[in-house]
């Protein structure tokens, strides 16, 4: 785990008191036969579902734990632990864990980049599906919520959505960070689809003992600055409860998996601007107006010819974009902030605002500056394929793509920026020129191969092929 939060979060008391739990049904694990249980770094699989492991180990049911990461980045500034060293450490954590919650148990490392889960998602898919592409109906699989506002468990959880719906295998999605930073009186848990495991006294106690089997997490590695303990006692506090909570999506021979969100249309935009003007906050917020000059700093080029902006809202980053680009075409949806964007930009010469907002009709190779910034999530799978083959087909050849989306999920919404963003960036005719990661946001710069960095392009440094 690697989330340093720099200020308490809520607190165990608060949740209990909350009496949330009661009428949460109990998960029937009657035809359960197998469990593989997934886990980003390692301590997840233990804090989120060790109880469900232990219940597991008991039943005789067959288990596989599979850790994506080894967890090398909980300590970066560790005067005493080299990440090398740290993991190490955390993958003999996990192998005597494991062996303490379920006897027998196979572990499985992927051995990938803590942290960087999302940078991987083709290897992380390719290496999941393998693994439990086998599993018989009778199986489970468990996995870190999608949701939990880390980037590695948004990863995980989003891999294992996919592939339990393509291999039609019951999915459990357990939370952890969501303790800490949620609280009971929001609504960021998909209540409709919780489940309880009731753990008995002695699955809890054996929960616990594996637990503490995580001295790295638990304990400082030294007195040093640096080596403070990760997961502190009162995080602990709310994995010690009596019960585990999971997400969960079943199927059966005649239920389907959870049909996805359709893309938003034009109602729900019309519906949210409404009569405010600027609902974001494009114009005053700090976070958007910071946001915006990150990307415009990042560009590659101080002129672009053209430039394509679809979803330009009221126009605030069209503005920006018109002083750096010949010719501006920016399209937004709604009437409303249409009119506002028009009316701002009237006097810019080279700018042209659209309702028309289709892929399809984007004329191809047009554009040495194509920006997606802040649409992708609104589609559902198939209209994100459409707006990634649009948004490559209308970049001319030494054209610059610029992606930029908030990453926290949204319930209205039917992707994530992450998952956007992965979408972008394994498109076969770019690679990532720019990649800036946030907790917040992403931004990713794509070109047409070879990406040239802007030091090599201006003659500061030998071009790759004279080097």
């Amino acid at each position: 785990m690697s989330l340093p939060f720099g200020v308490p979060g809520t607190s165990e008391t608060d949740w209990e008191a909350a009496c949330l739990w009661d009428q949460v049904p109990v998960l029937d694990t009657t035809d359960i036969t197998t469990l593989v249980l997934l886990a980003a770094h390692p301590d997840d699989e233990i804090l989120g579902a060790g109880g469900l492991l232990t219940r597991a180990a008991g039943c005789g049911w067959d288990v596989q734990v599979i850790v994506a990461t080894n967890g090398e980045g909980s300590h970066p500034d560790s005067p005493t632990h080299s990440p090398e060293q740290l993991a190490e450490r955390r993958r003999i954590e996990v192998a005597e864990a494991v062996e303490l919650a379920a006897p027998g148990a196979s572990v499985l490392f992927l051995d990938l980049p803590d942290g960087e889960l999302s940078l991987f998602a083709d290897d992380l898919d390719g290496r999941l599906r393998a693994e439990l592409a086998p599993l018989p109906p009778s199986a489970l699989v468990a996995s870190p919520w999608r949701g939990d506002r880390h980037p590695d468990h948004e990863a995980m959880g989003l891999a294992a959505a996919r592939i339990c719906s393509d291999l039609r295998i019951n999915l459990l999605e357990y939370p952890i960070w969501l303790w800490h930073w949620s609280s009971p009186e929001e609504d960021h848990l998909p209540t409709d689809t919780l489940v309880r495991l009731d753990l008995t006294t002695g699955e809890r106690e054996t929960k616990l003992a594996a637990l503490d089997r995580y001295t790295s997490q638990l304990r400082p590695l030294s007195p040093a600055a640096g080596d403070e303990s990760v997961v502190e006692p009162a995080m602990v506090e709310h994995f010690s409860r009596p019960y585990e909570l999971f997400m969960a999506t079943a199927v059966t021979a005649d239920q389907d998996a959870a049909a996805p969100v359709a893309s938003l249309d034009r109602p729900f935009f019309d519906d949210f601007y409404g009569d405010r003007p600027d609902p974001w906050g494009f114009a005053d917020r700090w976070y958007e107006i910071r946001k915006r000059s990150i990307l415009l700093a990042s560009l590659p080029r101080e002129r672009f010819r053209s430039a394509l902006e679809p979803g330009c809202a009221n126009g605030d980053l069209t503005e920006d974009l018109a002083r750096r680009c010949e010719r501006v075409l920016a399209t937004e949806i709604s009437p409303a902030p249409r009119a506002r964007a028009a009316a701002r930009l009237a006097d810019l010469s080279g700018v042209t605002v659209s309702p028309d907002i289709d892929p399809a009709l984007w004329a191809h190779g047009a554009f040495d500056l194509v920006v997606i910034s802040e649409i992708g999530y609104y589609c559902d799978a198939a209209d994100l394929e459409r707006l990634v083959r649009g948004a490559v087909a209308a970049l001319a050849e030494d054209g610059v793509l610029a992606v930029c989306h908030w990453r926290h999920p949204v319930a209205e919404y039917p992707l994530t920026g992450d998952t956007v963003h992965l979408a972008f960036r394994a498109h076969p005719e770019v690679e990532v020129l720019v990649a800036h990661q946030e907790e917040d946001f992403l931004l990713d710069l794509l070109v047409r191969a070879p990406a040239v960095s802007v030091a090599s392009a201006t003659g500061l440094r030998p071009a790759p092929e004279t080097r």
